[in-house]
């Protein structure tokens, strides 16, 4: 066992199960109380994204001048005070906020320890151990959290609390690990830079377009749903709703596992049929108004999401191995998405609150990523070799994961 692996895996599970589990107990909360219009649901995700792209240039600076295991003690005791808001009665859009900061200083010291608790040759299990712990919080949270809250909203929280503790106590059991000290520059500014340097290839630009898309629609239809459930399929609870996500959820895993066989880094342009399936599913979802036909609609967006993210992010990080950098990479793809996420939902609550038909705005979804995916295909490169890698080198073994 790789030294310090076993109580990462466990502090993981624990985060990403309470992570995904108070996002549907708020929903709950939404639910129950009755008092909200719709726009409550997606102004909440707006607030958690919020915290993502303002702290952006500065979390993984902070990972690596601190020790990692104190960066996650610290960001799940940041997630801790947001749920004990919650069960305080404290506004929900406050506390959500908090919990939303602690996410987003988790995220990149999760990644960053691998590589310092597991050598080269044990990284890619330790990445398989990290995210297999990761899906199965995100599948038992998801609907634990849900059914739970909708019996007791209180009982919901404090579960949620004490698994954050839990992941606490998880982490003081993680090796030692001295910190990354990182010279002394303005965060903002590398940011800048370092995306500068990235866009310059038009092969970036054109699949961070693509990423950004899928994620903006993945975070869109999230809130949709707790509008669309309700008044085309009758659902009445939490609970409901977390099931419909979970078929979502599956679809993306089973399209992440088969993508890298059928949509091979050299045959990036392939991605592009998934994303006309994608906004083909999304129509489908729109004229669904029965439970099962709704539900495989919902499995197929994420089948297709998958096969049409996961070679994206191998390409974007194949760009950034031989550009800036993966990691730096990673981190700008994360600002850009996470901004586009806050977009899109932003835009969306600003609809709902003028009582915008969730079927409508399927149908306009389904229109504008179809747009999408026809720009990126037409503008795509056909080649890895663009004016944004010198030399022309083609791609060869891209470090590939999902999240």
């Amino acid at each position: 066992m790789i030294n310090g692996l076993a109580p990462l895996v466990i502090a993981q599970f624990l985060s990403a199960f309470a992570d995904n589990a108070i996002l549907f107990t708020v929903i709950a909360i939404v639910l129950q109380s009755g008092t909200h219009g719709d726009w409550y649901v997606p102004a909440l995700q707006s607030v958690f994204l919020i915290a993502y792209v303002t702290l952006a240039p500065w979390v993984g600076v902070w990972a690596d001048r601190l020790p990692k295991p104190r960066v996650l003690i610290v960001a799940n005791l940041i997630k801790t005070a947001g749920g004990c808001l919650l069960l305080a009665g404290i506004e929900p859009l406050i506390a959500y906020s908090l919990v939303g900061a602690g996410a987003a200083l988790y995220s990149p010291a999760k990644y960053g320890i691998l590589p310092e608790i597991a050598d080269a040759d044990h990284l890619v299990k330790a990445n398989g151990w990290v995210e297999g712990a990761t899906i199965a919080a995100i599948l038992l949270g998801t609907v634990g959290g849900a059914k739970i809250a909708d019996q007791s909203i209180p009982a919901a929280l404090a579960v949620i609390c004490g698994c954050f503790l839990l992941s606490v106590l998880a982490g003081l059991l993680l090796p030692r690990l001295p910190a990354r000290h990182t010279a002394e520059a303005s965060a903002v500014r590398q940011l800048i830079l370092q995306s500068r340097s990235l866009l310059k290839s038009r092969r970036a630009r054109m699949v961070l377009l693509g990423l950004a898309m899928f994620w903006a629609a993945a975070a869109t239809l999230r809130v949709v749903l707790v509008a669309w459930a309700p008044a085309v399929l009758h659902t009445r609870t939490a609970t409901d709703i977390a099931e419909l996500t979970l078929f979502t959820a599956i679809g993306i895993i089973i399209g992440a596992a088969l993508a890298p066989r059928w949509i091979p880094l050299a045959e990036l342009h392939r991605s592009r049929y998934a994303g006309y399936a994608l906004a083909l599913m999304l129509g489908l979802l729109a004229a669904s108004s029965e439970p099962w036909p709704a539900r495989g609609a919902l499995l197929g967006i994420g089948v297709a999401g998958g096969f049409f993210v996961v070679p994206l992010n191998a390409a974007i990080q194949d760009i950034g191995h031989r550009g800036v950098g993966a990691g730096i990479a990673v981190a700008i793809q994360n600002f850009f998405l996470n901004g586009a996420m806050l977009v899109a939902v932003g835009l969306y609550t600003a609809a709902a609150a003028r009582g915008a038909d969730p079927v409508l705005v399927l149908l306009t979804m389904g229109v504008m990523v179809l747009c999408s995916v026809v720009r990126i295909a037409v503008r795509l490169p056909s080649k890895a070799a663009d004016d944004g890698n010198p030399g022309g080198k083609a791609a060869t073994g891209p470090n590939l994961y999902y999240d």
